[in-house]
């Protein structure tokens, strides 16, 4: 008898393969791991790619390209007109966020496809909206979590808060993270990057208040026998350009431009002394899994996510001084036992296998296999505030 694979639409990146983020990243990877089980179609921002870079097909996954940004007010009618497409041409939409979601009520009243949302890290908490997109994001994710088939969520407390918030109960699906290798000092690319030669801390974002660089930066301004390297989108905001402007002045601080070759940022990653996470906002981040991965040391901000993805085992500040004091404690530390304590977590959570088996239950309408559950330290009714 002749398989007949199940066909997907993945809805809300900006399209394979991936170049940068989170949601790309697990599109790029379910599509490698899952492709012989299930008929792909990726829709894809025709504005992230360049003409000669649209194909077909990759690794077996039909893209879709549209005239829209994938991030931001476009990203409404992006969302919204990947859909319609895919339930023409899809049995199930995985849709990536929740943009669309004021459009799914439509969906569930004229199609009985089935709709599976992941609703990220709670968007509308994050600073940088205005507060009309703010309350527009939580509508949009109120009608995500209740016409949306099966919800995934990233973080156990965020698990929590839709059902205690919504009283529905989720699926918890985190991030993968051995996609990315350890990779030795290139000699040719030490004039570029002197620190290379010294131990150093790194961190790498998306330069926004919620990723609490500010703190960062005045703890290591204050220490000054560690350089600190942050890459990040310095130029995208008055908030990323004042800091810029402050903390230049450090010699012993370097403020490096975004890394788009996986090579290179890799190698900046791997041969740091401390990797430091300052995400407060959002669930399981890619960046803080694949330190991790990678075995670093991490001192993270104490955001309850945090806390949950590195299973209480790390270090965690939450003000400047917090910071400062591990910092001038590390000697006395053991970084070598932590960063083994990271990448066992790691190697167990946060492989791509295991995630991508956990997201095949889901398409193939099965009940995840028993777990434990992590534990919380906090209380997730007060994720409801916004800041």
């Amino acid at each position: 008898m002749k398989f007949t694979k199940k066909r997907i639409g993945i809805i809300g990146t900006v399209g394979v393969p991936s170049r940068y983020g989170g949601f790309e990243t697990l599109a790029h990877q379910l599509i490698l791991q899952l492709r012989d089980r299930f008929d792909f179609t990726t829709y894809c921002s025709a504005r992230n790619y360049k003409p000669e870079e649209r194909v077909a097909r990759w690794k077996g996954s039909r893209l879709v390209y549209l005239p829209f940004q994938a991030n931001g007010v476009q990203s409404i009618v992006y969302d919204i007109v990947s859909m319609i497409h895919a339930l023409i041409f899809c049995d199930v939409l995985l849709v990536l966020g929740v943009s669309g979601g004021i459009f799914l009520p439509l969906v569930k009243l004229f199609s009985r496809k089935k709709v599976i949302v992941n609703i990220d890290g709670l968007e509308w908490r994050r600073i940088k909206w205005s507060g009309p997109a703010r309350r527009f994001l939580r509508y949009s994710e109120k009608l995500a979590v209740r016409y949306a088939d099966e919800v995934i969520t990233d973080n156990a407390a965020i698990q929590q808060y839709v059902a205690e918030f919504y009283g529905r109960q989720s699926r918890l699906i985190e991030y993968g993270a051995d996609h990315v290798d350890k990779v030795l000092i290139d000699p040719g690319l030490v004039e570029k990057y002197p620190f290379l030669n010294s131990r150093y801390a790194f961190k790498v974002c998306r330069i926004e208040p919620e990723n609490n660089i500010h703190l960062v930066l005045e703890a290591f301004a204050r220490f000054r026998y560690m350089p600190l390297v942050v890459v990040g989108n310095w130029k995208n905001s008055a908030y990323g350009r004042d800091l810029r402007e402050l903390y230049s002045q450090y010699p012993f601080i370097h403020l490096v431009d975004p890394v788009y070759d996986p090579h290179e940022l890799n190698m900046l990653r791997s041969n740091c002394q401390v990797y430091v996470h300052g995400h407060s906002a959002g669930g399981t981040n890619p960046s803080l899994v694949e330190a991790m991965h990678l075995g670093l040391p991490v001192i993270a901000y104490g955001a309850v996510y945090n806390r949950i993805t590195t299973e209480h085992q790390c270090l965690y500040f939450d003000t400047a001084d917090d910071l400062l004091g591990h910092l001038e404690n590390l000697p006395a530390l053991s970084l070598r036992a932590q960063a083994l304590r990271m990448k066992e977590v790691a190697d167990r959570r946060y492989s791509w296998q295991v995630i991508a088996n956990k997201y095949r239950w889901c398409l193939e309408d099965r009940q995840p296999e028993p777990e434990p559950k992590p534990e919380i330290i906090s209380e997730p009714a007060a994720l409801q505030q916004a800041f």
